[in-house]
């Protein structure tokens, strides 16, 4: 969407240029010149050159453990840790300024009229999304951060050309910012190490780098704070690198220790056995955990996808969060975070309302209902929605769970004795069940994923299909799990046997449903995903090799 802006800024569009060891090779779009200052850059190529290596060394250590997993080990709680986990005395920072009440939070980018109705929503707070609800074009990584910028300072409003206005209200949420995950580069920023080498910049450092630079004192000035939602994380070495990154950037911007708070997302299996690990790491800066269900999800296919049928999962929609393993997960997370004075955030269900369709929304108002009353009577101390109109459904569960109080922290969940054994229970998903899988169930991955890759490649990173809100987790489910049933010789309920050829015939069939359009990304989307989910060797995110072919740009 084109902006009205008059501002000086808005005129003016940088061309790339050199920095002594950043070069930005993107394009120049609207706001380069205020997010890429000089001083930003400077900051951007300390972070780099502090923590780039230790990135380095922990994403091959992940290498090295998809590797294990494969030849049958099983992850676990860590022995050397032991000590961290048996001392009841060390307690996280908590919750920061403006950050207490959590009790509805909504997702979304950070484009400029999703920006506003986050705003307007009602909720306590925002997360303002760069990581799976952004599909990270040049423009769209620049312009998040200008929005950001102009929220933040109260100055986001804006008219569209057909002359409708946004506005803010008085009463807004918490701004808590997620930047992408540790695997993720910026290609359009080259860093030169001292050795002459080049190679792309961490997007995580490029995101949060940008966003604390830029925004840390003025939430501080706003009776607030800057604050973070780290996702992808693997393990506590991970989140010590945060942690490092965090303490560096207080220095060097000024700020009192514990400034920065963080939120971490449980959203893999062998972060799933490091929890309180995580915590302790971070406990000087962290609030709290969230259970990020989809990608913990997807994290599951992925970690035993070639580990035989036991590990097979069923059709998507039959994977719920009660099932016996989810279960085990999201109530782990809850004891353990109160156990250690942090907040414990749950997910977000897919389903969303159709202002359209009354029997579609009131589908979805039952079904979120029903998720959001299972999380407050875990425990948990606020929820995701991804749609203004959910906020109210949500807030009313919560409301009624606190009572007078701001969350449940006071309660300790000591009834909860997850073992090993519960959180590596995936045959108690049924999958390996005879009828399990079905044709329906192949054919909805194929086009759910096929749908969302062709929204990405135009830019949009959460996209509704079939009244569900679908991101880069919900699709990765979708193609891993046909990647999984490919190889493990899944039959379906009707008979058919998954292969490549039967994937192929499904996605040629897919492809002839959908409305075609000029422009339209289609090819390229099916394309991709007959490459990440046929592929002999299992591509570890399908974004990565669908950003690298199609949304890097020189400028």
């Amino acid at each position: 969407m084109t902006l009205t802006d008059t501002s000086p800024r808005a005129a003016s569009l940088t061309s790339p240029f050199a920095h002594p060891r950043l070069t930005v090779t993107g394009p120049p779009v609207e706001g380069t010149d205020l997010v890429l200052s000089p001083e930003a850059m400077d900051f951007l190529t300390a972070l780099h050159e502090r923590f780039s290596g230790g990135r380095h060394e922990l994403l091959l250590a992940r290498q090295r453990r998809r590797e294990r997993f494969a030849n049958g080990a099983d992850p676990g709680f860590l022995p050397l840790t032991a000590h961290i986990r048996a001392d009841r005395t060390w307690r996280v920072a908590g919750p920061g300024p403006g950050l207490t009440d959590r009790r509805v939070e909504i997702t979304g980018p950070t484009d400029r009229k999703m920006t506003v109705n986050a705003l307007n929503s009602g909720a306590k707070v925002w997360l303002a999304d760069h990581e799976d609800a952004m599909s990270p074009t040049w423009t769209n990584a620049i312009s998040g951060q200008v929005n950001l910028y102009d929220a933040i300072r109260g100055q986001v409003d804006f008219t569209t050309p057909e002359g409708k206005e946004y506005r803010v209200g008085v009463t807004t949420p918490t701004i808590v910012f997620r930047p992408r995950g540790w695997h993720l580069t910026e290609k359009h920023v080259q860093l030169t190490d001292r050795a002459g080498q080049s190679c792309a910049a961490s997007a995580s450092l490029f995101d949060a780098g940008l966003y604390l630079f830029h925004n840390a004192q003025a939430l501080i000035d706003a009776g607030r704070g800057p604050y973070l939602y780290l996702p992808k994380i693997e393990g506590h070495l991970e989140a010590r690198l945060w942690d490092d990154v965090f303490r560096f950037t207080e220095t060097y911007l000024g700020l009192r220790h514990g400034t920065i708070r963080a939120t971490v997302l449980i959203e893999t299996i062998t972060a799933a056995f490091e929890m309180e690990e995580i915590l302790y790491e971070l406990r000087d800066h962290c609030a709290g955990l969230n259970a990020g269900r989809w990608d913990y999800i997807f994290s599951i296919i992925k970690s035993f996808r070639a580990r035989g049928p036991r590990f097979v999962l069923p059709d998507r929609g039959r994977v719920t969060m009660t099932v016996p393993f989810m279960t085990a997960y999201t109530e782990l997370l809850v004891a353990t975070c109160h156990r250690r004075g942090a907040q414990a955030i749950g997910g977000m269900s897919a389903f969303i309302p159709n202002r359209r369709e009354p029997e579609v929304t009131a589908r979805a108002l039952e079904q979120v209902r029903a998720d959001k009353e299972r999380e407050a009577g875990q425990g948990y101390d606020g929820t995701w929605v991804a749609h203004p109109d959910l906020v109210p459904v949500a807030r009313e569960v919560f409301d009624t769970a606190f009572g007078d109080r701001t969350d449940q922290r006071h309660r300790l969940r000591e009834d909860v004795q997850v073992t090993a054994a519960d959180l590596l229970d995936i045959p108690s998903a049924g999958g390996a069940q005879p009828g399990a899988v079905t044709d329906a169930g192949l054919r909805q991955n194929v086009s759910v994923a096929v749908r969302y890759l062709e929204a990405w490649l135009r830019g949009l990173g959460a996209v509704a299909i079939d009244n569900l809100m679908e991101d880069a987790a919900t699709a990765e489910i979708s193609r891993s799990q046909v990647w999984q049933w490919v190889h493990q010789g899944t039959t379906t309920a009707e008979g058919t046997v998954i292969d490549a050829p039967t994937v192929r015939e499904v996605l040629a069939d897919v492809l002839t449903d959908v409305e075609r359009r000029e422009g339209d990304r289609f090819d390229d989307a099916a394309a991709l995903f007959g490459e990440v989910a046929l592929a002999d060797d299992f591509p570890t995110f399908l974004t990565i090799p669908a950003y690298t072919r199609h949304l890097v740009t020189r400028g």
